[in-house]
């Protein structure tokens, strides 16, 4: 069996997949391979498994990106979400996290709303190029708020990092585990809010969006697992059993704290009703910003 990564061989979405690929090899008693295919914003490695035959033998560790952001944002995406894909099972998410650099002064996500206000462009963020889900949660802030930010997009994070912490640029939108291993540090970096409805375990001085009154910023990075479609359903049903009895483990659940992630168990149809309301939300705010990739 091959899980097919869409990125390089580190980050998140990697070392998801050979944690559950090392418990799912266990299960099934039969290898599991991690084959990294990155480029064009997972959307390579994306259409290598909508291309494969649906034998049961080859997945898709799906992601936000590959799934919900790809048809919004590429006009000839090679690929379609719905139609080439059997969704299997939702695995894990994470909030996104409000930093601002320390220096700014900014005790709150509503004192940064009434800066942004009263001196509309003065305030700028950082994200890792345009169409990304950091740049994309960034506009729904703005378009929540109605607040005027500028957009800083850069190619790595240690120049974004650097350019935060020295008060080059003043915020930006992260995951939970990249903003707590990336962004946040005493004196240079602050967490003010994070998405949804409730408090992460890695910030918890930090309020949820409800909290914060801005219960529409619900905006989330996701982790699913995908299979060509025409998959025979008694091999996406079992998958799923399995997938969503390692998730449900202590030693899993361990794994998803310490990297900001949670879960929360679907059946397949159950997910497909999630990527669609996935792929509806990010229409609106692709369409805002303009972003478009040929």
């Amino acid at each position: 069996m091959t899980i097919v990564v869409p990125n390089g061989p580190s980050g998140p979405t990697d070392k998801l997949a050979r944690s559950l690929g090392q418990k799912l090899a266990l299960r099934l008693g039969q290898s599991v391979i991690i084959d990294n295919r990155g480029g064009a914003g997972g959307t390579i490695g994306a259409e290598s498994v909508a291309r494969a035959r649906n034998d049961g033998y080859t997945f898709l560790l799906a992601t936000t990106g590959t799934q919900a952001i790809a048809p919004a944002l590429y006009d000839k995406l090679r690929y379609d979400t719905e139609k080439d894909f059997e969704p299997v099972a939702f695995l894990t998410s994470t909030a996104n996290v409000v930093v601002v650099r320390s220096s700014l002064g900014i005790k709150d996500v509503h004192e940064l709303v009434a800066l942004a206000k009263r001196e509309p462009d003065r305030l700028s963020y950082g994200s890792s190029g345009n169409g990304s889900s950091n740049h994309l949660a960034a506009e729904m802030f703005k378009s929540i708020t109605g607040t005027e930010i500028k957009h800083v997009p850069y190619k790595a994070i240690s120049p974004l990092r650097m350019d935060l912490w020295e008060g080059r640029i003043d915020l930006v939108f992260a995951s939970e585990v990249t903003a707590l291993n990336d962004f946040i540090q005493p004196g240079k970096g602050r967490a003010l809010m994070v998405s949804g409805d409730t408090r992460s375990a890695l910030f918890p001085n930090a309020p949820s969006a409800k909290e914060a009154g801005m219960k529409s910023y619900d905006l989330s990075a996701w982790w699913g697992l995908m299979a060509p479609a025409g998959t025979p359903a008694p091999i996406v049903e079992r998958m799923n059993k399995e997938l969503v009895a390692i998730l449900a483990s202590p030693e899993m659940k361990k794994e998803m704290v310490a990297d900001g992630q949670a879960t929360k168990a679907m059946t397949p149809r159950q997910f497909a009703a999630f990527l669609a309301q996935e792929r509806a939300k990010y229409v609106p705010i692709v369409k805002a910003t303009n972003a478009k990739i040929n």
